[in-house]
């Protein structure tokens, strides 16, 4: 059974890692405009229609600026790892098919035993992808200045949970493991065999 549990703890790790490299595909960050950005705006629409364009072009932005008004806080375009994290994409991606292929290994040995700490190097994987993933999340790559307001998107949560379950498979079985090998050991050594100094294997 610990086997099991041990297997099952490697398909979570290659399904985090799975995720995880999805994940830099998808949308990371939401722009979209603040009041001050669309205020700056028509600020510089009024003075270049002022100094280079004529009544009617005034006119149409008079127009103009009623729409604008109403795209405060609405999203008008959304970026993906792959898109802005030039570097780091790179390294989730390489961290996600190291805890990938570390995590099947084991797994395609059907039948046989794991090796002792078969994935032990996804806990270490899944750790460094988080702290990137979530570096990214508190820090992200675009200043807004104001000017633009900046939102998560479901990429990096993705993202998150990715890291995350790669580091959890790799720890969890190793700890069941460890936990029904002490309770075996201590099964194994019952009253009589004390009193008698027997050994089932002597």
């Amino acid at each position: 059974m610990s086997d099991d549990r041990s297997r099952y703890g490697l398909l979570v790790s290659a399904l985090g890692a799975v995720l995880l490299a999805v994940s830099v595909f998808l949308p990371w960050y939401g722009l979209s405009f603040t009041n001050a950005g669309l205020a700056l705006a028509q600020q510089v629409g009024d003075e270049f229609a002022q100094q280079f364009g004529n009544a009617s072009l005034q006119s149409t932005l008079t127009g103009a600026h009623a729409q604008l008004a109403g795209l405060a806080g609405h999203e008008f375009i959304s970026l993906s790892a792959h898109q802005v994290l030039h570097n780091m994409n790179v390294v989730l991606l390489a961290l996600a098919a190291f805890a990938l292929l570390d995590a099947l290994v084991p797994l395609v040995r059907s039948g046989a035993p794991l090796p002792d700490g078969a994935g032990r190097a996804v806990v270490l994987l899944g750790f460094v992808a988080g702290l990137c993933v979530v570096y990214r999340m508190v820090h992200p790559p675009i200043a807004a200045g104001g000017v633009i307001a900046l939102s998560l998107r479901e990429g990096s949560w993705l993202a998150l949970l990715g890291s995350v379950m790669v580091a959890l498979g790799g720890v969890w079985p190793r700890s069941v493991m460890l936990r029904r090998a002490v309770e075996a050991d201590d099964a194994a050594v019952s009253p009589f065999t004390v009193l008698s100094g027997w050994t089932p294997g002597s």
